[in-house]
This record gives structure tokens, C-alpha cells and sequence, in this order.
């Protein structure tokens, strides 16, 4: 067992941690602007930017957080590797402890908790040389108060890709802020959000009984769609393998969830930086061929539940609000923020007629 804050143990038999730290640490240095070296130009734009995409995400969609101002941080691919390990063995820590919890089991894998730690390790160093900026509610969720609720930006991805494309910077970081202040005001500015997903999240893993094997099968499957991005889906998630219909409910809301507020940051990003931000739609057209690689323990979550395949689609967000504006004006958008069961799932966000028959039934009135 392991202390991760005061008061607060891990246990760290499935997975060797360290090692998986090293690994990712190891893979993530090889990429581009490695090192710490590029942050410091860096931190006063994205103070700046973080703070002024805060007042234009609220006056866009009216959301603002109830925490307190946004605060921004900038990582290099370590500190970035770090969060998320810490993140991601809270969030698994159910099935850390059922399938490889104890010294029999031998961890997620056959070989042991070492191969289990060169697996997620592989992953996760990986993602550290795509991500740009990620705000994750689940990121140090435990530790001290004021390591809480921080935008993440990852300063030498942002370096390598403003310099291959040409970006103008300040545009560009402002941009980006957009997206990322915008999913702080969805989790901490709708007072029930952060807690909804995380019951969510929790009614899935509590009553799953898999087999180490299968965890690590869906950590190869994460491989394996690292080496062929645009190719299909290897797995439709380990732990759908073995989730009750009621847990399958879980993901479809979850699902749902997901593509609601990645399609509402993108339609937010867009009418917030409107006449504000150069290059906006070449901005948008990059990231979208990033956009499957992103973004932490989160998505190695979802890889591994089997909603990577499920949000192919996150296109299928942006085209739900359409729809809804559509037959009621951003008005109505607003009521999936009144409460949890006026939410989307998976199903309504394909088809947005059954979301206006349920929640807003006076739009299908007769004349």
C-alpha cells in the first residue's frame, strides 16, 4: 500500500506504478521539445488566455464555475504522466482490487504487476505526446485542495504543434483555452455534474467480476489502436464483456454524456472565439485528426469500458444541439443542465426527437 495524500492508500499490487511511470516518462521524451525548457514563455499566456476564455465561455452559454476562478498550469509531459497515474489507479482502484488486488492474482496480466505497469505505461506515454490541454475532473481528485480543479495545458505538445503548422501562438492558445475553460463550466458550473458522472462511473465498476487476462487484453487492444489510428476498433471494450444490462445502461448514459459536452465544447469554442480568433477553422481541421488520441486516464477509461467505439462520433454532439436549437432556440439547450434526467443518452443523442418528446414535448405540439 501506497499514501497518496494524508489519510488516503492506493493498493498497488496490480501494477507495478513505478515502473509504468518510467515507461511512459521514457516514451514521452522522445517526441518533440522534451523537457521543461519551453514552459516558461508559456505560463503568463495561458494565465492570461485561461481568465479570458472564463468571462467568454460564460457569456456564451451562461455557465460559470461554481468553484471559483479557473486556473491554469502548465506541464511538461512528466508532470502530465504523474496526474494521470494518480488518476488513473484511483479511478480503477475497484478492479485493481477484485481482479489483481491480492498476490495470488498476479495483476492485470498473467506475467505479473510489471507487465501490467509496461502495458499502461506504453499507453499513457503516448498520450502524453498528443495532448494540449485537458481538463479532467478526475485528476488528483484526492490530493490536497489546492491541487484541485486545474486546467492542464501540456506546454511542449502545444510548442511542437504551433511550430509544425505555423500557428500564430496567441490566437491559438486562446483557442484552445476556449475548449478546456469550457469543460471546467460544464463539470464545476452545473452543481450536480461532477458528481453525476462519477456515480456513473462508479455503478460500472462496483459489481464488475473480470478476469486479469481481460484487462490486459484491453490495454493491447489500446496498443494496437495507437499503431493504426484510423483503422477500426480491435475491441468493443474489455469490460463490456462482462457488464449486466443495467451496467450497459450505464455506459449508454455515459456515452451519451460525452458526446453531449465534447460536441456543446466545440459549438462553445467556436461562438465564444467568433471574431475574436484568427484561424479559428484551420485550428479546428488539425485537431480534429488529433482528436481520437486524446486525452488521459479518462480515455484509457473509456477504451477499456468499450465507449471509445460508441464516440467515434463526437460530431454526433454538435449535431444533437443543432437539432435542439433547431426546435426551440438555445433556450432549450439549457434545460440539459436543470437535471440529470433531462440528460441525453447515447440513443436520444443519434436521435434527437426522442430527447424533444421527453423533455420538451411542446415542440412536437400539434399547430
Amino acid at each position: 500500500m501506497t499514501s497518496t495524500a494524508e489519510g488516503s492508500t492506493v493498493d498497488d499490487s496490480a501494477v507495478d506504478w513505478r515502473l509504468a511511470e518510467r515507461v511512459a516518462v521514457r516514451i514521452g521524451s522522445r517526441a518533440a521539445f522534451a523537457g521543461d525548457q519551453h514552459l516558461a514563455g508559456l505560463v503568463d499566456d495561458f494565465d492570461r488566455h485561461t481568465r479570458r476564455a472564463e468571462d467568454l465561455v460564460a457569456k456564451t452559454t451562461g455557465l460559470r464555475s461554481l468553484t471559483g476562478a479557473a486556473r491554469a498550469r502548465v506541464v511538461d509531459r512528466p508532470a502530465w504522466i504523474r496526474a494521470n497515474l494518480a488518476s488513473l489507479r484511483r479511478l480503477l482502484r475497484p478492479l485493481f482490487e477484485r481482479a489483481g488486488g491480492d498476490q495470488a492474482s498476479g495483476g492485470l496480466s498473467p506475467l505479473g504487476p510489471r507487465a501490467s505497469a509496461v502495458e499502461m505505461g506504453a499507453v499513457l506515454g503516448w498520450m502524453s505526446t498528443r495532448v494540449l490541454g485537458q481538463y479532467d475532473l478526475l485528476v488528483l481528485e484526492d490530493e490536497a485542495a489546492e491541487d484541485q480543479d486545474v486546467v492542464y495545458y501540456v506546454g511542449p505538445n502545444v510548442v511542437a504543434l504551433e511550430r509544425r503548422y505555423a500557428f500564430e501562438s496567441d490566437d491559438f492558445r486562446l483557442w484552445l483555452a476556449l475548449h478546456e475553460v469550457t469543460h471546467r463550466a460544464q463539470f464545476t458550473g452545473v452543481a450536480w455534474m461532477r458528481d453525476h458522472y462519477l456515480r456513473l462511473v462508479r455503478a460500472l465498476l462496483d459489481e464488475i467480476d473480470t478476469a486479469p487476462v481481460r484487462l490486459l487484453e484491453g490495454l493491447r487492444n489500446t496498443l494496437a489502436r495507437r499503431r493504426d489510428e484510423e483503422g477500426p476498433s480491435l475491441s468493443a471494450g474489455v469490460l463490456s464483456l462482462v457488464t449486466s444490462p443495467a451496467q450497459q445502461r450505464a455506459l449508454d448514459q455515459i456515452a451519451g454524456l460525452m458526446s453531449l459536452l465534447e460536441g456543446h465544447g466545440d459549438v462553445t469554442m467556436d461562438r465564444a472565439g467568433d471574431g475574436l480568433v484568427a484561424g479559428a477553422g484551420r485550428f479546428a481541421r488539425v485537431m480534429h485528426d488529433r482528436r481520437r488520441s486524446a486525452s488521459g486516464a479518462t480515455r484509457i477509461f473509456h477504451r477499456l469500458v468499450g465507449l471509445d467505439a460508441k464516440l467515434a462520433q463526437y460530431a454526433q454532439g454538435e449535431a444533437f444541439i443543432a437539432a435542439v436549437e433547431s426546435a426551440g432556440g438555445p433556450e432549450l439547450l439549457t434545460r440539459v443542465w436543470e437535471d440529470p434526467t433531462n440528460l441525453p443518452d447515447l440513443t436520444e443523442i443519434r436521435e434527437p426527437d426522442l430527447w424533444l418528446g421527453r423533455v420538451a414535448p411542446e415542440t412536437h405540439a400539434a399547430p
